[in-house]
């Protein structure tokens, strides 16, 4: 691909570029931290910056690479960085050299406060309360808590038939440890969710005004890459999947206009003030893609401002990137 041939818009102006998988956390202190999957898919690095413009040109920090063989050498996606009783923990997917598509969810321990400056150790793959989680391709692990509980979503391939990738959810009962059996949350049941690969991953939690909303990423890593949404109450049963409300069309799709082609793998953070919600994903700028488009590189990092409807629900709109 030449990149000369870029679609250019006062739209898609990445943020950070040849980044996929984003994820921001503001600190308590105000600061932000930047984590995502690198084109080589070999090692994981953190930024850090007092400011959300900042960690564009932050430095980057190398905090652990892959393993030379065995589990965790190829294919490390996604990360995500997450504080657990003052305590960091980073949580993403690899596989095996020796079996490349054996992607399974692993997390990582900060051995101190620093998560930029102090060491990581290993906590060994994410531990199931169940025969049957992790047993497939298994993948995008995100954490959160409501009401006292911390909770686990994650997106697993079933193999009975065609092999489709569906959204889990499951109580933790500590930072790599499930406390219950997993609870199918979602499975890619329309047709915007089957281009090429049926498919949902790459969850994110966006709160707002006692709501909780889980976007997702759907269908395969092209221009048809796209983004679904489910919905509950705070006060839901999360556990109970018939209390999610899905979506029926996608809430944020490409725009060949904008320029803005296979958005998705998105995160939430909070604006520097405080209150505005942002969505952080990563979007091409271009299809003709040579070979398999997850090997492509330029998955660049864009972000937009949340706003809300009178109904108090998301409204996600390129004309609020930024």
């Amino acid at each position: 691909m030449n990149i000369d041939n870029f679609m250019k818009t006062n739209y898609n102006e990445p943020f950070i570029i040849q980044r996929a998988d984003p994820y921001v956390y503001k600190q308590k202190d105000g600061s932000y931290l930047f984590t995502a999957s690198v084109p080589e898919y070999d090692r994981i690095v953190l930024r850090g910056s007092r400011t959300l413009d900042g960690l564009a040109d932050a430095d980057e920090v190398t905090i652990w690479e892959k393993h030379r063989q065995g589990i965790m050498s190829i294919h490390i996606w996604a990360p995500e960085i997450h504080c657990i009783e003052d305590k960091w923990f980073i949580y993403f997917a690899a596989g095996n050299k020796d079996d490349i598509w054996a992607i399974r969810p692993y997390v990582l321990a900060c051995t101190g406060d620093d998560p930029l400056k102090d060491s990581w150790m290993e906590l060994g793959q994410m531990q199931a309360a169940d025969d049957f989680s992790f047993k497939d391709f298994s993948l995008d692990m995100t954490v959160f808590q409501n009401r006292g509980i911390w909770y686990c979503v994650w997106a697993e391939k079933v193999s009975v038939g065609k092999k489709i990738s569906n959204l889990y959810i499951a109580e933790m009962e500590s930072p790599s440890k499930l406390s219950t059996p997993q609870v199918l949350l979602t499975s890619p049941d329309y047709d915007w969710e089957r281009v090429d690969f049926w498919v949902n991953e790459g969850p994110a939690l966006l709160r707002h005004d006692g709501m909780l909303y889980l976007t997702y990423s759907a269908s395969a890593t092209g221009e048809c890459y796209c983004m679904g949404m489910l919905s509950i109450p705070e006060d839901g049963e999360l556990l109970n999947p018939r209390a999610w409300k899905k979506e029926r069309v996608p809430v944020v799709k490409t725009d060949w206009e904008k320029g803005i082609l296979g958005p998705g793998h998105n995160s939430f953070t909070k604006a520097e003030d405080g209150k505005g919600d942002i969505m952080v994903y990563h979007a091409r700028q271009y299809d003709e893609i040579d070979g398999d488009p997850l090997y492509d590189p330029n998955r660049h990092v864009y972000r937009m401002r949340i706003e809300w409807d009178k109904e108090g629900r998301p409204v996600f709109s390129f004309e609020n990137n930024f």
